[in-house]
């Protein structure tokens, strides 16, 4: 999307198109300012601008043509002891100057002890846990002023003490604090695969009306010393041909949806995202005309 005019510019907050956008990341900075790419939207990480200088003042410039959402890694949503109060008020000030169309974060927890692991680390999926997370997201929701959207993790262990399904956890957050769903299809496609999950039933448990962005993204295998292969979210390569056509799938459950391109490692061109974002848009316009197919 090039905006021609001052007239032409999104009035704040701009929502999100139901199109495929992609993730900004730094080195694309300067690329789409210059360039200023037929993208529908960006998605940035909120940790990412917390500070000053530059870094902010791109995305503020950006942010005058584009769309932006926000999506953090910081706010361990599932943190027995609470949000911490100094980085939700950061996270404030961000979402105050981006005005982002959508804010978002991830059902995992990341601190304890005032002591910060710099991981998406995973739950036990118990009542006493749906009641931590509930009252995080509570305590998120009031303070920014917004709902937010939760994502489903990527995992690779399980708790022996688990009682809740994840599709059901996740809806049952969802249902009592009035906060979105993220749907992260890759992630489904990795966790069902470590796992033995049927990833159609996970898809199926989640109601349409709660999800409110989708995510796709590459991940890697590696194979173990006993044979079994392990999926990791790695976000570094494009996505499979089994997450797209889990992708069609959801789609075809949920309607288009705002979809996006992630990549976290080893970050290519910005015209390496739009050929993915590319793929995702078709089946998107797929979706709405009742034609698509994934072979």
């Amino acid at each position: 999307m090039t905006i021609a005019s001052d007239s032409d510019r999104p009035v704040f907050p701009a929502a999100i198109p139901v199109a495929a956008g992609v993730g900004l990341r730094f080195r694309h900075h300067r690329p789409v300012i210059n360039e200023r790419p037929m993208i529908p939207w960006f998605e940035v990480h909120t940790e990412n601008y917390m500070g000053g200088g530059a870094i902010p003042a791109y995305l503020d410039a950006i942010r005058r043509d584009y769309p932006v959402s926000l999506h953090g890694v910081g706010l361990s949503l599932g943190g027995a002891d609470g949000i911490d109060e100094d980085h939700l008020r950061r996270v404030r000030q961000v979402v105050e100057r981006v005005e982002p169309g959508l804010v978002s974060d991830h059902l995992s927890w990341s601190a304890i002890d005032g002591i910060n692991l710099a991981e998406l680390l995973p739950l036990p999926l118990t009542e006493e846990t749906l009641a931590v997370v509930c009252r995080n997201v509570d305590r998120v929701q009031e303070g920014l002023g917004r709902r937010i959207l939760m994502e489903n993790p990527s995992s690779y262990i399980r708790y022996r003490h688990t009682t809740i399904p994840e599709p059901d956890f996740l809806v049952e957050v969802a249902r009592r604090t009035g906060c979105g769903i993220l749907c992260d299809v890759n992630n489904i496609y990795v966790s069902a695969c470590n796992h033995g999950w049927d990833a159609s039933a996970y898809l199926a448990a989640l109601p349409p009306a709660m999800i409110e962005e989708i995510h796709l993204a590459g991940h890697s295998t590696r194979i173990l010393e006993d044979g079994n292969a392990l999926r990791i979210d790695d976000h570094g390569s494009i996505v499979c041909p089994a997450v797209w056509r889990l992708y069609a799938e959801a789609l075809s459950r949920f309607g288009p949806v705002p979809t996006l391109i992630e990549w976290d490692t080893d970050v290519p061109p910005i015209e390496v995202l739009m050929a993915e974002a590319a793929i995702a848009q078709s089946l998107m316009d797929e979706t709405a005309k009742g034609t698509a197919d994934v072979a």
